[in-house]
Order: structure tokens, then C-alpha cells, then sequence
């Protein structure tokens, strides 16, 4: 989107190495951690690449992560950036991250290793729903440059894109997807209490998005007037509307999150289960958000 040539792509899960050859079947895949591919092999097998884009492990920053075992291992795979910069030498770096990143007891550490190797560095926040993103997305981005002072791009206006925009993506209309009754027999409690929130605030009319797996004081739902809250790795997404007996429910699907993310029509994604193609979706960068990083670093040449 950018207008760059993606020439490979790195990553330990297959379903991502599959994703990724979808996508851009000319580009090398190695399906490996970062810590077993030796740089001087992709020096050899692609040749010199002019920018270098990375996401390395962030759970571990999480907060909610504590200080568990194999956390600080997790969080280490940033420096393997450092080692693939010293021998493919780009001439510019993108690394995207959670934003607690930063407080990442050596952070310090590993900026000033880049700056080692001659690069001048910037980073900062950036939210997807000002890039034009249905989605609220606040990420860690650091760029760097070896020739000039990298910037961040600014951010854009507040997106008209909403869920509303997203509804419905991907369906069929010969293969309509499937609701069901909110009020059901063994439907949880919490689910209910969400819904009954919603409800009594928005009304009985309004259609609504439910949120499980975490609340942020919202009281566990949302409106279609706005950007979905952050897409995770798990299906916490329902789509409740009234149905003139009372409301019923869906699942968002992944063509929708998938759009909420603002990924292309053109994008596909490999015939996986349905939670194979959530964890792709929520491991994702957001392609509009990287799309002006992107540009806004390599401007002018």
C-alpha cells in the first residue's frame, strides 16, 4: 500500500507463513523463531532490502502479565532487530509494539543498540481510527533511519468509519450467517448482565456491539456510531439487534474484523478454523497505520 516490494516475511507459526504466501507469493518464507534464522542467510537468499519492518513478541509487556516465568525471554526476541539490522543493513527500520513497550526496564537499552549500528530514531503512539481505520488501535511505533531524521506521521482526522461500516462484510447472500436468541437456556450470566446494560441505556430498539473478555468502564458494549474497540486474538465481538420479540445475537465474523482492521478487499486469508483466522486478524498491524509510517519515513525519495 505503501509502494514497497515485500521480498520476505518471518514468523514461527505456520498459518502466518501460509497467510503471508497468499498474499505475496513471490516473497521467501521462513517459518522459524527469529533467533534460529542466521541474517547472513536472507542476506544471501533475497540480497540487500532497504526496509526492515518487525513486530516482536509483545504479550509480555502486558501488565496483566506480571513477571511469569519466560516473560523476559519473550520480551528479549526485540533484540533480535538489532541483529538483523547489523547484517542486512536497511536503510530504515519500522518496529511496532504494545504502547507499555516503553516501560520495558531495557528499552534504553535496546534503542541505544540501534543507535549503534548509526541510526537515528523516533517513536511514539499512533491510534488506527486516525488513519482512516474503523478500529481504536493505540501502538507503539519506532522508526529509524540511517541517512536522516525519521518522523512519525501526524495524525489524520478523527475516522467516519464506524462498526456500522463493517457490518455484514464477507456475507453471503445465498448463505445468510446464523443468529440466535440472546435469552436462551445456558447463556452466561455476565453475557446477560452486558446485554441488560445496554439495553436499558441505548434502549430496546438499538442495535448494539456486546464485548466479552474485558471491560474498560464502558459496561461491556459499545455503539454502531463509533470505531469497534481494539480487535484481540479472541472472538469477544457479538452483534445483538432487536428482532421484535425481544434481540438476538451473532458473532462478528472475521471478514469483519478484518475490515474493522482495514485491511484490503484484496487480502486473503487460508482456509483455517475460525479461530486460526481471529488470531491472525488480532496479531496484525493495521495496513493503514503502516501505510503512512511507512510513507512518512521514506518521503522524498
Amino acid at each position: 500500500m505503501a509502494g514497497c516490494q515485500i521480498v520476505g516475511g518471518l514468523d514461527m507459526w505456520d498459518v502466518a507463513i501460509r497467510t503471508h504466501s497468499l498474499n505475496f507469493p513471490d516473497a521467501h518464507g521462513y517459518q522459524m523463531t527469529a533467533s534460529s534464522l542466521d541474517p547472513k542467510r536472507v542476506l544471501r537468499e533475497i540480497g540487500q532490502v532497504e526496509l526492515l519492518v518487525a513486530s516482536p513478541e509483545c504479550t509480555s509487556h502486558s501488565v496483566a502479565k506480571g513477571k511469569r516465568t519466560g516473560c523476559e525471554l519473550s520480551r528479549a526476541t526485540a533484540f533480535e532487530v538489532v541483529r538483523f539490522a547489523e547484517v542486512l543493513r536497511p536503510r530504515w527500520i519500522v518496529v511496532e509494539n504494545v504502547i507499555q513497550m516503553q516501560q520495558w526496564k531495557r528499552f534504553e537499552e535496546w534503542i541505544g543498540d540501534l543507535r549503534e549500528l548509526g541510526y537515528h530514531i523516533n517513536y511514539g503512539t499512533l491510534d488506527s481510527r486516525y488513519f482512516s481505520t474503523p478500529q481504536s488501535r493505540r501502538r507503539l511505533f519506532v522508526v529509524c533511519d540511517r541517512e536522516a531524521s525519521p518522523r512519525l506521521p501526524a495524525n489524520g482526522r478523527l475516522t467516519r468509519k464506524t462498526v456500522a461500516s463493517v457490518l455484514g462484510r464477507g456475507e453471503s447472500k445465498g448463505e445468510p450467517w446464523r443468529w440466535s436468541c440472546l435469552d436462551i437456556p445456558g447463556r452466561a450470566e455476565a453475557t446477560l448482565a452486558r446485554a441488560t446494560r445496554a439495553i436499558a441505556e441505548l434502549g430496546s430498539q438499538a442495535p448494539f456491539i456486546m464485548v466479552y473478555y474485558g471491560s474498560d468502564g464502558a459496561g461491556g458494549f459499545q455503539t454502531l456510531d463509533r470505531p469497534l474497540r481494539t480487535i484481540t486474538t479472541l472472538d469477544r465481538f457479538a452483534y445483538v439487534r432487536p428482532d421484535g420479540v425481544g434481540h438476538e445475537m451473532r458473532m462478528l465474523q472475521p471478514t469483519e474484523l478484518a475490515a474493522a482492521m482495514g485491511f484490503p478487499a484484496s487480502h486473503k486469508l487460508p482456509d483455517v478454523s475460525r479461530r486460526e483466522k481471529i488470531r491472525l486478524i488480532g496479531n496484525a498491524v493495521c495496513p493503514p497505520v503502516m501505510c503512512a509510517v511507512v510513507k512518512a519515513l521514506t518521503a522524498g525519495v
